[in-house]
């Protein structure tokens, strides 16, 4: 097996790392949405059905779609009618919920309707273009703060009261989700919002901090470094420093570059290389064994040591993308070394999918992560390495 970027192998593999994928997902419809999958790919009844599980998967199934890989147009359409009108819809306020079982509505779900909605707005699916023109008004309306230039967190149902806490972890995916937007609609001021955010969670937060990136802050956008250390497994907002989003900023931090063209500020590579080399440095074998542990404290030890598909994940798409704009071997060699860690220990010869958390000795837990919910870090991983940085994915695509 060889994972030698760009070579026709390498390009072959990933084409049916894709289309496996998506048929293990195939199995994921549900009533009101798309449904949290279990080791065998087979919905979990005991969990509700989530907003940003049903995002992601329409995502996924509208780039399936537009490479012509796996026939999820009729997916598209289930998730945006999922979306537009199911139960995780609020007609009488307006928004999503968090999921079935949960009236929330939270930043992070938010940034992957738009996810969606781009997606089968660019797939040009009934109801894609509304789906994306709510989201945004809604993001614009209820969640972006102007005067921070980040997102605020939830609100309760009706839009009375909003969290007293800010996260980077969805404003970080509201980044992804401009891009997106920004490519499909053509606005710009998207592109610059998410600029906006960049600067402020990485230039800003991370670089005062060696680039020890800080996830958790008060509505006032003070660091709060202590938050949730008793809950240190926490799905969303662990404890300490998340080392898979240090490289999936590194990433996004390069698709901005590139959609920005030539109005992208020269501070964009240099800090995608050093939050790069701080996640690598710090976070890869840190506990003496293969692969990155999912969190650190502030002094550069384990905390949660379990390994993460959707870090390894995040770990190849940032080398993928440094290499892409550097040219450098050393990016390439990070790249392969990271696939042949996920091709031995998360990818699931077996029952398909991937496995999505491990002990650091490489067995399958579900402290964490149990099950296999959703396949958006897994495909986009085997996805990205054969399009370019620029334009976003769900546009690229249907450019090929």
């Amino acid at each position: 097996m060889t994972f030698a970027l760009g070579s026709a192998d390498h390009r072959s593999w990933l084409a049916d790392q894709r289309r496996s994928l998506a048929s293990f997902a195939a199995g994921s419809p549900a009533p009101g949405g798309f449904a949290w999958l279990d080791p065998a790919g087979t919905p979990d009844p005991a969990r509700p059905v989530a907003t940003w599980i049903t995002c992601r998967m329409t995502h996924v199934f509208a780039l399936a779609d537009g490479l012509g890989e796996h026939p999820g147009a009729d997916l598209v359409d289930h998730g945006v009618a999922a979306l537009r009108s199911g139960p995780l819809h609020d007609a009488e306020h307006g928004g999503w919920f968090t999921d079935t079982g949960d009236p929330v509505k939270d930043g992070y779900a938010h940034a992957f309707v738009v996810l969606a909605g781009a997606g089968a707005a660019a797939a040009g699916r009934p109801g894609g273009e509304a789906l994306l023109a709510e989201a945004l008004e809604v993001i614009d309306t209820r969640f972006w703060d102007e005067d921070a230039g980040l997102a605020r967190e939830s609100w309760d149902p009706a839009w009375t009261s909003t969290e007293d806490y800010r996260g980077a972890n969805s404003n970080m995916h509201l980044v992804e989700a401009y891009l997106a937007a920004g490519d499909v609609t053509g606005d710009r001021v998207l592109h610059q919002r998410a600029l906006r955010v960049a600067e402020r969670i990485v230039h800003e937060f991370a670089a005062a901090r060696d680039w020890r990136l800080p996830e958790h802050f008060t509505s006032a956008w003070a660091v709060d470094p202590e938050y949730n250390r008793d809950s240190p497994e926490h799905p969303f907002r662990p404890y300490g420093g998340t080392v898979g989003h240090w490289l999936e900023w590194a990433r996004l931090l390069l698709h901005l570059e590139a959609a920005l063209g030539a109005d992208a500020p020269a501070w964009l590579l240099g800090d995608a290389r050093a939050l790069f080399d701080s996640a690598v440095t710090r976070g890869w074998s840190a506990d003496g064994h293969p692969g990155f542990v999912y969190t650190l404290d502030w002094q550069d030890r384990p905390v949660v040591a379990a390994r993460m598909h959707w870090v390894v994940c995040e770990a190849v798409l940032a080398a993928w993308a440094l290499h892409a704009r550097t040219g450098e071997a050393a990016y390439g060699d990070w790249y392969a070394r990271f696939w042949e860690f996920a091709d031995a220990r998360h990818i699931d010869h077996d029952l398909g999918g991937w496995r999505h958390e491990l002990t650091p000795d490489g067995r399958p837990a579900g402290g964490t992560w149990p099950g296999k919910p959703d396949t958006y870090h897994a495909y986009q991983a085997a996805l990205f390495p054969v399009l370019g940085l620029a334009p976003a994915p769900a546009v690229a695509v249907r450019q090929r």
